[in-house]
C-alpha cells in the first residue's frame, strides 16, 4: 500500500506542474529566470550552472537543471544572455525544457540611478511519458500495480511553442529592485487535447523582488568589500504565491544566507545557504529545512550552483547594489 501511494503521489506532482515553474532558492545565481532584464547588469561576462534535487523524501520527485550566459556591451547601453532551463517532474513522468535569448537596454535616470528594460524570447517545450502514468484500472488493493490499462495512447504527447518574457529593473548604488513577466503569451500545455483543447495555458509568473546592500567592509585591490544585503522575491503564477525573505552575507571569499519561503497557504521552508569564491569561480550549496505538513515525509531540498564571473579591464569597478547576483 506505501508504495501504491508513492506512485500515487508522484503522478499527483507531475499534474501539478503543469501550472507554475520551478523557482531557485539561490534565485540570485540564475538572475534570467526571474527576470530578463538583468542581461548585463554585471557590466562583465558571467555564466553558472544549477542544480535543484526537490522533496528528497520522494524519489525523483523534481529535479531541475539550469544554465546561462549574459554581458554588457557599454557602448550600446545594452545586454544580452541565454537562459536554458530543464524541469524532470514525478521521475520523469512530465519533462518541460526551455530555450530563450534575452535583451535589456539601460536607461541612464540620473546619475546614480538606472532603469533596464528587458525582452526575452524563448520556445518552451513539454513531455509526457505516457508509460509512466497510472490509471485507476492499474491500482488493485490485492494484487498491485497492473501494467494494463483501457486508456488509449493520445496522438501526442509533446509539444513545443513560443515563450515570451519581460521585464523591469530599477539600479542604484543603495538599492534595486524589479518585476519580471513570464510567459506573456502564455504558451499552452495541453497535450492531451482534453475539452477540444480549451484548457488554459502557462499561466503569466508575476515576479516581484528587491534589496539593498549594507557594507562591512570596504573592499581594495587584494580583496573584495565584505556586505550584507536584505533582500525579497514574491512569486504569484496562477494560484500559487510564495514570498522569499532574507539576507545574504559575503565576508572575503566566504559567502552565507538565510530566507523564510511562505506560500500564504503555509509556511514552506527556511532556506540554508553556504559557498565559497575564489577568483572568478563561485560555488553555492543550499539546503531547504521544509516546516509544512509535508516535512515528515517529503524531506528537505538541495540546491547545487556554479558561477563564472569574467573580468572586465576596462570597467574593473564593477561592484555595484547588485553584487550578490555576481
Amino acid at each position: 500500500m506505501k508504495k501504491l501511494l508513492t506512485y500515487a503521489l508522484l503522478f499527483f506532482l507531475a499534474t501539478q506542474a503543469f501550472a507554475q515553474d520551478p523557482i531557485f532558492s539561490q534565485f540570485y545565481a540564475m538572475p534570467l529566470q526571474i527576470n530578463p532584464a538583468f542581461a548585463g547588469s554585471a557590466l562583465a561576462p558571467r555564466a553558472g550552472l544549477a542544480y535543484r534535487n526537490q522533496w528528497t523524501g520522494f524519489q525523483s520527485a523534481y529535479r531541475t537543471y539550469a544554465a546561462y550566459y549574459e554581458q554588457s556591451f557599454d557602448r550600446l547601453n545594452s545586454g544580452i544572455g541565454f537562459h536554458l532551463e530543464g524541469d524532470n517532474a514525478g521521475d520523469g513522468i512530465f519533462k518541460t525544457n526551455r530555450f530563450s535569448g534575452a535583451y535589456a537596454y539601460r536607461l541612464k535616470v540620473n546619475d546614480f540611478i538606472a532603469l533596464k528594460l528587458g525582452l526575452e524570447l524563448g520556445v518552451h517545450q513539454v513531455n509526457l511519458n505516457w508509460d509512466k502514468l497510472l490509471f485507476p484500472d492499474q491500482l488493485d488493493a490485492v494484487n498491485g500495480i497492473s501494467y494494463n490499462t483501457e486508456e488509449i495512447r493520445p496522438d501526442m504527447t509533446s509539444r513545443t511553442d513560443l515563450d515570451i518574457s519581460s521585464g523591469l529593473l530599477l539600479l542604484s548604488e543603495k538599492f534595486y529592485l524589479g518585476v519580471g513577466l513570464k510567459h506573456l503569451n502564455t504558451p499552452s500545455q495541453s497535450i492531451l487535447r482534453l475539452k477540444n483543447n480549451l484548457v488554459p495555458g502557462l499561466p503569466i509568473r508575476y515576479t516581484f523582488h528587491g534589496g539593498t546592500e549594507l557594507i562591512v567592509k570596504k573592499g581594495n585591490k587584494r580583496q573584495e568589500a565584505s556586505f550584507v544585503s536584505p533582500n525579497f522575491l514574491f512569486v504569484a503564477q496562477g494560484p500559487y504565491k510564495q514570498l522569499n525573505v532574507g539576507a545574504y552575507a559575503s565576508l572575503g571569499p566566504v559567502f552565507a544566507g538565510t530566507w523564510f519561503r511562505h506560500t500564504f497557504r503555509n509556511s514552506d521552508a527556511v532556506i540554508l545557504l553556504v559557498g565559497f569564491r575564489e577568483g572568478p569561480f563561485k560555488i553555492g550549496i543550499s539546503y531547504d529545512a521544509t516546516v509544512s505538513g509535508l516535512a515528515n515525509n517529503a524531506g528537505g531540498t538541495f540546491e547545487l550552483t556554479l558561477g563564472l564571473l569574467f573580468r572586465n579591464k576596462k570597467r574593473p569597478d564593477i561592484n555595484d547594489c547588485t553584487r550578490m547576483f555576481q
